[in-house]
């Protein structure tokens, strides 16, 4: 029998795809489930209308991950933390931080981002820091840490 999946399985195939299963293993496992769906010309048709809304929506996420990772790469975010008298900092700067920061500066959204920080940033300086968008789109952001005197 001829099934067209709505979900990834291992076994067979990925969402979308047409593929040939038994009778039974359609019946009473993958339609039971949710998992599958007849293929029939009028779910073929659905499908073929499903498949280039969801390409359409690719498309124009990539575009909108690029204008990010563009926006990202030109930014300097700048965080002051209070220091002692021997110049030792209070605090750190780490990836929670910095991702509040994005997004109070309106830089992402919704967006899922994630940020490439091995550890927190104790020390002043200038940091650049890699920044991982969905869809294989990289930017590098950098930081600027000064210290404030207490």
């Amino acid at each position: 029998m001829k099934v067209i999946l709505l979900e990834d399985i291992r076994t067979i195939g990925k969402k979308y795809e047409v593929k040939e299963v038994s009778d039974g293993y359609a019946r009473n496992f993958l339609f039971v489930n949710h998992l599958a769906e007849p293929a029939t010309p009028g779910a073929l048709k659905k499908l073929e209308a499903t498949k280039a809304e969801h390409e359409k929506n690719d498309r124009e996420l990539h575009v909108r991950l690029t204008e990010i990772a563009r926006k990202l790469s030109d930014t300097k975010l700048e965080f002051e933390l209070a220091a002692d008298k021997s110049g030792a900092l209070f605090g750190s700067v780490n990836k929670e931080s910095i991702l509040k920061a994005l997004r109070e500066h309106g830089l992402v959204t919704k967006e899922r981002v994630e940020i490439d920080l091995k550890y927190p940033i104790k020390e002043e300086g200038e940091y650049a820091i890699p920044v991982d968008l969905k869809k294989g789109i990289t930017a590098t952001l950098t930081i600027v840490v000064k210290k404030i005197p207490r």
